[in-house]
């Protein structure tokens, strides 16, 4: 009577067995000294215990197909993270090379710094540049160009 009944898988929380033996229903599960025993239930019962298998069995696949199984720990999260985290050392060498940038940017020429700065940190265009003061592309180009040749000069 048993091959009717769907396959089932143990796992450490489930330690019963369920069996039907001629019309008998049984339970059956070790003991605290590892003695077998097997214990004759109601068929309500046996039903009752049945489906809270098979509820439990959907349970534990839905677990094994959705759900994570790595060790996570601070390590790992950190591996695995977009943007990793960075030492103190890292974030003190940033910090003094946009103050050296923001420093050298201040020497160069004020239309040049203006330009730089919309194209740069305000993420304007040329185009956007040259129409917004009124000249040509090429000239926009040439005063960015001529910012980033002479903030190379400076922070070398």
């Amino acid at each position: 009577m048993d091959e009717k009944r769907p396959k089932r898988r143990k796992d450490k929380y489930n330690p019963y067995t369920l069996t039907e033996k001629e019309d008998k229903h049984f339970l059956s599960f070790q003991d605290g000294q590892g003695m077998l025993r097997e214990l004759q239930i109601t068929k309500e019962l046996f039903e009752v215990l049945n489906r809270f298998e098979l509820d439990d069995l959907s349970i534990l696949n839905e677990w094994d197909r959705h759900y994570e199984h790595s060790e996570l720990t601070e390590i790992s999260l950190y591996s695995r993270a977009a943007m990793p985290p960075e030492s103190v050392e890292e974030t003190v060498f940033r910090n003094l090379r946009y103050e050296a940038l923001h420093r050298a940017i201040k020497q160069l020429p004020e239309v040049q710094r203006r330009r730089l700065i919309l194209y740069y940190f305000m993420g304007l265009t040329y185009a956007q540049i040259a129409e917004k003061e009124g000249c040509t592309f090429q000239a926009i180009g040439k005063s960015i160009s001529a910012a980033e040749k002479r903030l190379k000069k400076i922070l070398e």
